[in-house]
């Protein structure tokens, strides 16, 4: 991977995946994404763009939904194929911005903030648009993503912790450039290490408008994955979109 800005750094795709189940699996978040996609899913098929180690696909899959994904990194797919069902998930390794797969889907998802790692605005509305061209009449396309300005107001958090383990995150703005950089520091068996990793941010504004340029229109927006309302106050959101 080239050594790009906007681009996360070249070891992020190799290291990630034996972590990422551990700082990120939270049950309590994946299970409130696995409910609400259910719920959006009707009888299927379903599509994750960025599946990767099949956080979300895989319990989506238990309940009897057909689920296909895109993933672009190869990593994060043995890690996939190595879980119990993981081979049963077609998956096309491929740019998921270009949606590279064949067929219609009831819902077309990402979840995680995956959307946000498209490096620009031409890459998210040509993913809004390849989506919605995947969609069956009354489908729809589903993306979370953090609120910007709550991005600016927030602090270091923690990530996750152990015995002997902790993620620090970090996040740094560019309006200009309208990025941010996640910096993590990981601590773990007495040795300490960082990662960075890049992404693109787009208001809720700016989503509606790359929809609507791609013929979809907003359904529903959530709070979060729980389907909280979505208020002033909300740090984060889960928009729904519909191909009528």
């Amino acid at each position: 991977m080239p050594p790009d800005p906007a681009r996360p750094s070249p070891g992020y795709a190799a290291d990630i995946p034996d972590d990422y189940d551990r700082w990120f699996g939270k049950p309590g978040i994946t299970g409130a994404t696995v409910d609400a996609l259910a719920a959006l899913a009707g009888r299927g098929p379903v599509l994750e763009l960025g599946v990767g180690t099949g956080r979300v696909a895989l319990p989506l899959r238990a309940r009897g939904l057909a689920v296909h994904g895109v993933e672009g990194s190869e990593a994060m797919l043995r890690r996939l194929r190595a879980k119990p069902g993981g081979e049963g998930i077609p998956v096309t390794v491929g740019d998921f911005a270009d949606v590279p797969v064949d067929g219609n889907f009831s819902l077309v998802y990402l979840a995680g903030g995956t959307f946000a790692e498209l490096p620009d605005q031409a890459a998210q509305i040509r993913c809004f648009r390849n989506a919605a061209a995947r969609l069956a009449p009354g489908g729809l396309f589903v993306l979370d993503a953090h609120v910007p300005e709550a991005l600016a107001a927030a602090g270091t958090e923690i990530v996750a912790e152990g015995e002997d383990l902790l993620v620090l995150c970090h996040r740094r703005l560019d309006t200009a450039a309208q990025r941010y950089h996640s910096y993590y520091v990981i601590h773990e068996g007495g040795r300490t290490r960082q990662l960075r990793v890049a992404f693109r941010y787009a208001g809720h504004g700016e989503l509606d408008l790359m929809a609507a340029q791609a013929g979809l229109r907003l359904k529903e927006r959530w709070g979060g994955w729980t389907r909280a309302p979505f208020t002033a106050d909300s740090t984060y959101h889960v928009s729904v979109y519909e191909r009528p």
